[in-house]
């Protein structure tokens, strides 16, 4: 598992005594300087730790999910006020599938202002066919909609269509991959628009990203690092309507815990990321991404609905 947890470091600085002499002749002999305490080097403290929230209880729990549901999966957790977090295959490459949307719709936010947002795009029947899963857009080729709307589309309802011509304002996939590394993630790698990101090559990075990598932009998100601050309550407020993560993490979550997600999903690929809100106290960031070990498999909810629960229940106990 990695450790990416928080850490605060303390510099305690030493201060030396320095003997003096006096200008003498060359004769003269020096005076004697006795070593004072401060003279003694001071050793610098160890940097504190973040509590890590993982625990014997909780790695056999997971260990049994991937074994009832033959998958991997990756979990990355962040109580963004202690540090506290919890990894399991955190830094394994999964397919993100749609939940790379509300990545997009962060980077278009924070590249836009509300007069690009107001302007109306168009897009043909053929776009639509070709997307897909495109419940909103393939309503409305005939007029268009305001690129706000598309955004708020891709989150919202996970449209395929929405989120290509997101990618379009962006500069294609690699406009998406440039503002994510921009933020520090270099890991992600954007590649595809939908549906065509959902098919993996053996070998390749493409059109993959990690949990720990997912968690991290999310935490930039909830600290207010990346989006201005009604960017970023746009953004949560899409996230909070998302109409397809019921099942998911917000399953998972305890009793009153206020749920922010995108989910994603592809033949045997399930991921849901989300920043969840406890009544009190500061939010915690979470990536499940979960995939079948058999090509022919197809995702189950239950399973990220499940990792999540046990991620969070730890998270609500060490508060």
């Amino acid at each position: 598992m990695s450790r990416r947890a928080l850490s605060t470091s303390l510099a305690i600085a030493a201060t030396l005594g320095l003997g003096l002499a006096a200008c003498a002749s060359p004769a003269a002999t020096a005076p004697t300087v006795t070593p004072s305490a401060s003279d003694t080097p001071v050793p610098l403290p160890s940097p504190i730790a973040a509590p890590d929230l993982s625990t014997p209880e909780v790695e056999a729990a997971l260990a049994d999910l991937e074994s009832r549901y033959d998958a991997r999966v990756g979990l990355s957790v962040l109580d963004t006020g202690s540090g506290a977090t919890l990894d399991h295959r955190a830094d394994e490459r999964f397919g993100y599938a749609s939940s790379l949307k509300a990545f997009a719709a962060a980077a278009l936010l924070d590249a836009t202002d509300d007069a690009d947002l107001d302007r109306v795009v168009t897009w043909t029947q053929a776009d639509v066919d070709a997307a897909g899963y495109s419940p909103f857009t393939s309503q409305h080729v005939a007029d268009g909609l305001p690129l706000r709307q598309l955004v708020e589309a891709a989150v919202r309802q996970s449209d395929n269509t929405a989120l290509n011509l997101v990618l379009a304002e962006l500069g294609g996939p690699a406009g998406l991959d440039a503002a994510l590394a921009a933020q520090g993630d270099d890991v992600t790698d954007v590649v595809h628009t939908e549906p065509d990101l959902n098919t993996l090559t053996p070998g390749s990075t493409a059109d993959t990203t990690t949990p720990a990598a997912f968690t991290a932009t999310l935490a930039r998100i909830t600290a207010g690092d990346w989006l201005a601050a009604d960017d970023r309550a746009t953004l949560l407020d899409w996230m909070s309507g998302n109409a397809t993560g019921d099942t998911l993490i917000r399953a998972g979550a305890p009793d009153g815990w206020q749920v922010a997600d995108k989910s994603g999903g592809a033949g045997g690929i399930r991921d849901d990321v989300a920043i969840v809100t406890p009544p009190a106290g500061d939010p915690v960031v979470i990536s499940v991404l979960t995939t079948r070990n058999d090509p022919a498999a197809k995702y189950d909810d239950a399973l990220v609905a499940e990792a999540a629960r046990i991620a969070l229940t730890a998270a609500a106990a060490a508060r």
